[in-house]
């Protein structure tokens, strides 16, 4: 959900421009729209299209599983090379071309019911959208610096909130119109979506603060790994929690709870709208929590989340959790971004963040797959779910173990 490269500590890491003006709210918006195509409409809008999908192309739900799978696995590739890439090309072109080749590749999906081919699309959104995902997260870091101390918080966990942006929109558009168009028109409708928030994200770069790259002598030397060890594994747990949460939720609210297509809508509609308010909540409380004990709140609360529609079946229970889950699951990757801001000297941010997507990206390759292997099993999707709250508990007990960073010059 923030995130970069361990092994690609060599290459050159941005530092921060303390002394800049502060960088306007609005470009932090416009920034926002990397997780807004690379998380909102590539990868949680898929819950919407799969299960027309699952009945139109006769898949298990392993076989929905390694969709999701397919685009963590490209995913993951993404964060490894953002950095190095960055680093030659600069993040603003990184995170430009991102965005646009992932609306392209999500527009394509529609274009296409051979199973071979869709993985290979998901795979390229993964790769892609890591790609403007981890740009983008190492230019707000940037933009976060100088103000009041919840002022970082609070602007990551704007940016993050990009993808509460993208769930909102795809839950406004998808389900109202998928009787009509069906799940490939789906997929292009979700393509020109992404379409526009790149236009959007790629004007904000022109006031997006400048980048100074250094050294790979003191890019090593800017953060731990062993340091960061704990929180590093509990980002793995978390990603393979909620992201079998974010995958078979509709299966489940259709199947077992009977939700028709409106019912869906608003469910994903308060998902996202929670998310999206959840930034400016956060922000001060993450401000103020000290070493994992912000991942392991915002952790805990998406495992509550993700267990309440489980144990209290009906309407209520449903949107209950869309508001806990969708308001929690972008703060956890928004308190271990903070996190990394304060466990890493400014000219290793986008490294340790990267490092932490590659961490994250590995959970998500594992959790989809896992989960849907489960819900083919005789007890269903409710199984696979309750195997997301399991994962997501040990992630908030791991992360809570995480001490805080000293002696870190900024």
């Amino acid at each position: 959900m923030a995130i970069n490269d361990i092994t690609l500590a060599s290459s050159g890491q941005i530092c921060a421009q303390s002394a800049a003006p502060l960088t306007p709210l609005w470009v932090v918006f416009g920034l926002a729209m990397g997780p807004a195509v690379a998380l909102g409409l590539a990868r949680f809008a898929y819950a919407l299209l799969l299960p027309p999908m699952r009945s139109a192309l006769g898949w298990s739900f392993a076989d929905a599983g390694a969709m999701n799978t397919a685009n963590a696995a490209g995913y993951l590739v993404g964060a490894l090379i953002a950095a190095p890439i960055g680093k030659i090309i600069g993040d603003k072109f990184v995170f430009a071309i991102g965005l646009l080749l992932t609306a392209l590749a999500v527009g394509a999906s529609g274009l296409t019911a051979d199973f071979t081919t869709l993985l290979a699309l998901r795979t390229v959104a993964g790769f892609t959208g890591a790609l403007s995902f981890v740009a983008g997260a190492g230019l707000t870091s940037v933009a976060a610096t100088g103000g009041a101390q919840s002022r970082a918080p609070t602007l990551l966990g704007i940016y993050f909130a990009g993808a509460g942006i993208g769930v909102t929109a795809s839950a406004l558009a998808i389900p109202p119109l998928l009787s009509v168009i069906g799940w490939r028109g789906g997929w292009l409708v979700l393509g020109g979506l992404a379409l526009l928030a790149t236009a959007f994200g790629c004007f904000a770069l022109k006031r997006s603060p400048a980048q100074v790259y250094t050294s790979s002598d003191a890019a090593r030397g800017g953060w731990s790994p062993w340091f960061m060890a704990r929180k590093l594994v509990s980002y793995t747990l978390f990603g393979a929690g909620y992201i079998a949460y974010a995958t078979f939720i509709i299966a489940f609210l259709r199947s077992e709870e009977g939700f028709t297509s409106s019912g869906v809508s608003a469910f994903w509609s308060i998902l996202g709208l929670a998310s999206i308010a959840a930034a400016f909540a956060w922000g001060p409380i993450l401000g103020r929590l000290r070493g994992g004990w912000g991942a392991a709140v915002t952790m805990g609360m998406v495992a509550i989340g993700a267990a309440i529609p489980l144990i209290w079946s009906n309407v209520v229970g449903a949107f209950l959790s869309a508001i806990l889950f969708g308001g929690s699951f972008l703060a956890v990757i928004a308190a271990v971004t903070s996190f990394a801001r304060r466990a890493a000297k400014p000219h290793a941010w986008t490294t340790a963040i990267a490092a932490l997507t590659i961490a994250f990206g590995l959970g998500q390759c594992i959790g989809p797959v896992l989960s849907g292997a489960l819900s083919d099993g005789p007890n269903g999707v409710r199984v696979g779910l309750w195997l997301s709250v399991g994962i997501l508990i040990t992630a908030t007990v791991v992360a809570a173990f995480q001490p805080e960073p000293v002696n870190i010059d900024e």
